[in-house]
């Protein structure tokens, strides 16, 4: 992902839920933390999910993750592909 990626905002009717979501190589990106404000649940349940997406071979982790740096983060944060966020939404 650049940082010049294009990003849309999402905020439900009630203005209650806001994703922003990040394209790049014809997918979207989120991380944990959009993913489970996504789906309205906890990100370790989002984390565990991922996790056995991955060991039981359901999605192979490379090409769904992508690791960058953003703003006011110390660390890199992991993005999650789109195939991932469908996998972990079903």
């Amino acid at each position: 992902m650049n940082q010049h990626s294009p990003l849309l905002i999402y905020t439900t009717k009630d203005g209650s839920t806001k994703v922003d979501v990040t394209f790049d190589k014809d997918t979207v990106w989120l991380s944990k933390a959009q993913i489970a404000e996504l789906f309205q649940c906890d990100q370790s349940v989002i984390s565990r999910h991922i996790k056995n997406a991955f060991l039981e071979g359901e999605l192979p982790e490379a090409g769904n993750v992508q690791n960058m740096h953003i703003a006011n983060s110390d660390k890199p944060i992991d993005f999650y592909s789109f195939d991932v966020i469908i996998s972990v939404g079903s």
